[in-house]
């Protein structure tokens, strides 16, 4: 074992687990790799969910008596998944108190069903953050055109947000307005600034997966020698708008009122082609101020191999633009990839809370007591 964690950790990037299911709670699995791997905070999101709920018996005690007390199978979802976040969060909690409220936080996500309307999403946030109760919350809401809107609202009623699935430079430039809006809001509200935290979840290997397939079918030497080199071009860019939108007028003010930075957070961080070094996410998107929010075999993969050589970010963007400008250049549209993202990663979530459903119901009504 080598401590790339750790130097990842002193170069300024936080280390979240995008995991979380109840029998990580239960057997100090997330206790340990808090106090053994670095690890400041945790993702979730409805694939997670799907797969904790599905796999073992870990829940069998708590869907017995919603099954007994024949609650919706919606309602059995939420009870479920909010009990697991509260739970994640209280052990989270010292690192929340000693970083000050930056991390130690866990991420929990409004109903993916509810990713193209704006009202219902802000609906779902308060109900979520009431519901867990946990000042190391954040509410996921997706960068789509319908959640900018209910990202604005939800910070500005001192809601602290996860903004999840953006792909494109330009919708995270619109994710960052609208955080900077709600933090506008809150304060015109009298709002404490100081204890609203968001992060904005940038994708990366996905951009990979889909303009690499685009790339290979090209089939030029000039397509092959751009494999790769896609993501890690977008996300040094996105920190790059970062630095710019972070240190605005616009952003003094609110800094003036001791308002937070939203810091950029590297989701899908799991490398999809073997053909690429596993860590390859970690190692390339080193940066203050930033998350990187690892599945668990990627953790274990940086804690091994991962090398850590310092701000891998500052200085590249020039080579990251000529980068996307040279696969431009082959054919292969931006705009329509990350648009097709978006659609993508809003469907699967769907798909996978449908999923959720069904094997929710499936463990009620296996579990629901005989009447009597």
């Amino acid at each position: 074992m080598t401590d790339a964690l750790k130097r990842l950790s002193d170069e300024g990037v936080a280390i979240w687990l995008d995991d979380l299911s109840r029998q990580r709670i239960t057997s100090g699995n997330l206790a340990e790799l808090i106090d053994q791997q670095h690890v400041v905070g945790v993702t979730t999101n409805p694939s997670i969910f799907q797969k904790a709920i599905s796999d073992g018996h870990g829940y069998d005690q708590q869907v017995a008596d919603l099954a007994a007390r024949k609650v919706t199978v919606e309602e059995a979802i939420r009870m479920i998944t909010t009990a697991d976040v509260r739970d994640a969060a209280d052990i989270l909690r010292p690192v929340f108190d000693a970083t000050g409220g930056q991390d130690g936080r866990v991420s929990i996500e409004v109903d993916p069903r509810l990713a193209h309307h704006t009202t219902p999403t802000i609906a779902e946030a308060k109900q979520l953050a009431w519901l867990v109760d946990r000042p190391n919350t954040l509410i996921k809401i997706p960068a789509t055109k319908a959640g900018l809107p209910a990202i604005t609202e939800v910070i500005g009623l001192g809601i602290s947000v996860n903004v999840t699935l953006i792909f494109s430079l330009e919708r995270y430039r619109e994710v960052m307005d609208a955080y900077l809006a709600g933090l506008e809001k809150a304060k015109a509200a009298g709002l404490d600034l100081s204890l609203i935290r968001s992060v904005a979840s940038f994708f990366v290997s996905r951009v990979d997966s889909e303009i690499d397939k685009r790339l290979e079918k090209l089939g030029t030497d000039e397509a092959k020698a751009l494999k790769g080199k896609a993501a890690l071009a977008n996300a040094r860019l996105a920190y790059q708008a970062y630095e710019e939108v972070f240190s605005s007028e616009r952003w003094a003010a609110l800094d003036k009122a001791g308002a937070n930075k939203q810091r950029p957070l590297w989701a899908s961080t799991g490398v999809k082609d073997p053909a690429y070094k596993d860590t390859l996410y970690v190692d390339e998107l080193v940066a203050p101020g930033t998350v990187n929010t690892m599945p668990e075999a990627t953790l274990e993969a940086t804690a091994g191999h991962g090398d850590i050589t310092g701000d891998t970010v500052r200085g590249t963007y020039v080579q990251a633009k000529a980068d996307l400008d040279a696969i431009a250049k082959l054919g292969i549209s931006y705009d329509e990839v990350v648009q097709l993202l978006e659609d993508e990663g809003v469907e699967k979530f769907e798909a996978s809370w449908n999923d959720l459903l069904k094997s929710t119901e499936a463990e009620l009504k296996r579990l629901a007591p005989s009447e009597g």
